[in-house]
């Protein structure tokens, strides 16, 4: 188990919970409930499933030989992870703030094929976009694509929230924390973003954010 893991995690069988409109019988999995910094898997356990995210946020990442952390992802409540093409993950996972989580067993059952080829397309996009944004010339581009991804995956509103500490974004982004402090603290002086509290934020200018990535 990693050092970050902070208690174990709780496993919710007592009441299946209603399955939203078209999620099959996924809504009647047991629900595990994991607090902030909860190790999900680790590099060599056993991959024999993928995991939905009911709530909360999943950061996926490796330990460099020098010891520094890069994190490959964010995955956001409505998404899922976990799926590899081995029988053994090769990251961490690890939850960013409390997290619901339903893990699926991987079946080798046909009708099982298509759900899964879309969970790789899925994660092929999410690998992509990270190369886009980590590839920005500068810092403002970085933090600005990195919103606009967030605003993007929580549903287009105009206000978003950012579980991830900032820390966590610059270890995603390949920036300093004090770079992602004082990048955030630009955006917000032009009026481009606005804070409300600590991890809420609303992109009051989204084209100016838009052509500051462009």
């Amino acid at each position: 188990m990693h050092a970050a893991t902070l208690a174990r995690p709780i496993e919710i069988n007592s009441a299946p919970m209603v399955a939203p409109p078209g999620r099959g019988e996924e809504g009647h999995r047991p629900l595990t409930v994991y607090i902030a910094g909860n190790e999900i898997y680790g590099p060599g356990d056993e991959a024999n499933g993928h995991y939905h995210i009911a709530f909360g946020a999943v950061r996926i990442y490796r330990l460099l030989a020098d010891g520094r952390r890069q994190i490959s992802a964010f995955h956001m409540a409505g998404e899922s992870f976990g799926l590899e093409p081995g029988d053994r993950h090769q990251f961490f996972a690890e939850a960013v703030c409390a997290t619901g989580l339903r893990k699926v067993r991987t079946l080798p059952a046909l009708e099982s094929m298509q759900g899964l080829l879309q969970l790789a397309l899925e994660g092929m996009m999410r690998a992509q976009q990270h190369l886009l944004v980590v590839g920005r010339q500068n810092a403002t581009e970085r933090i600005g694509a990195f919103l606009l991804d967030m605003v993007e995956r929580q549903g287009g509103l105009p206000q978003i929230e950012l579980p991830m500490s900032r820390q966590d974004i610059g270890d995603y982004l390949g920036l300093t924390i004090e770079t992602v402090s004082r990048t955030l603290s630009k955006l917000r002086e032009k009026g481009v973003i606005k804070f409300h509290g600590l991890r809420s934020v609303e992109v009051c200018k989204p084209s100016l954010l838009e052509a500051i990535c462009q």
